[in-house]
């Protein structure tokens, strides 16, 4: 497939191309799961893939409507993603975080038993109290004499999510507070393994396709023999490509997307295991330490990257560029500004 076919392609299965709508949940599930650790990353994920929504859409999702929630899934990242995926992503992507999860817990001076001590504490205390706080939380496993200490309380409250039993959901005093997910969710539904992997390989190709099969593989760390089975029950929805791209059948690809500004973390940087179908040989956008700068994108790939320090735009780019095109992305900083502004 030709580099510009590819980058159509994908721009237009991640949503930065062609029609957009004013649902963020709808656009979250299309994505299936938006990198969550950075909260204001999450929320211009959304911005770029919706028309006329606000950063206050992403949190009443979050918090009065129960659709939005933010765990722990895929490779062990926090992701953004619609309470109704929670439980496909739960059993198939986060079973093989335990081994990781256990040898961090060892690290920090976590033994076993003071770990299941304190996922019994944290259900007992959400049961009686409601949402929590990571500072609560914290309280919660110091008087059960559970260590906090450096990212001994991420990975306590890790296990529980592993566990099953809690989720990021409502912002409170703009901070994401934890709940259980019986509590929160309800009821998760029971799901066939075979049928669920189906889905996953459905779903990531609707928001990431053209793909290679170690792709999906990477993003849900999930071993090969696992994802060429779910392809291969799907295999009459799929177009199968001489290059081993993998991608749903029949998909319109639209013309590429007007210059954005992408936030930190940005789905489109974390699909697929290459990135230089947007990033070309651009360096310092992924830092060494595992960093995703926001990118300035024209014509479907980065020319810069961008700050907001004092509530503006502030953009860093690498080359020239047309009147017109400096005069969209300034439109654009506008847009970004008035999403985040407080209203």
């Amino acid at each position: 497939m030709a580099n510009h076919e590819l980058l159509a392609a994908r721009l237009t299965a991640q949503r930065l191309s062609g029609p957009q709508t004013r649902d963020v949940v709808e656009t979250t599930r299309h994505l299936l799961a938006v990198q969550g650790q950075d909260p204001r990353g999450a929320r211009l994920a959304l911005r770029a893939r919706t028309s006329g929504t606000h950063v206050s859409d992403v949190d009443r999702a979050l918090t009065a409507e129960r659709s939005l929630v933010i765990t722990w899934v895929n490779r062990g990242t926090l992701h953004l993603i619609a309470a109704e995926d929670e439980a496909l992503l739960h059993l198939l992507t986060t079973p093989q975080l335990r081994r990781a999860n256990e040898r961090r817990l060892a690290q920090e001076g976590v033994s076993e038993a003071a770990a299941e001590r304190g996922v019994a504490a944290l259900v007992t205390a959400l049961a009686e109290h409601g949402m929590m706080n990571r500072r609560e939380l914290r309280d919660v496993l110091d008087r059960a004499d559970v260590p906090t200490a450096g990212q001994a309380l991420v990975h306590v409250l890790f296990r529980a999510t592993l566990d099953g039993l809690i989720v990021r959901g409502p912002v409170v005093e703009g901070e994401h507070a934890f709940v259980l997910v019986a509590d929160w969710l309800g009821e998760r539904p029971k799901l066939e393994r075979t049928s669920a992997l189906a889905e996953l390989a459905r779903r990531y190709l609707a928001g990431h396709g053209p793909a290679l099969e170690q792709d999906l593989a990477n993003w849900a760390s999930l071993p090969l023999r696992d994802v060429r089975a779910a392809l291969a029950s799907i295999a009459r929805e799929l177009e199968m490509r001489p290059d081993g791209l993998v991608d749903l059948r029949r998909r319109e690809v639209a013309a590429l997307p007007p210059p954005k500004l992408l936030g930190p973390f940005d789905p489109v940087l974390h699909g697929w295991k290459r990135r230089e179908f947007v990033l070309g040989d651009a360096v310092g956008v992924v830092t060494t330490n595992g960093i995703f700068r926001p990118v300035v994108l024209v014509d479907g790939r980065a020319v810069g990257t961008w700050t907001m320090p004092d509530g503006r735009v502030r953009m860093s780019l690498w080359e020239d560029l047309p009147e017109d095109v400096s005069a969209a992305l300034e439109r654009e900083s506008a847009a970004v500004e008035e999403y985040l502004s407080a209203r």
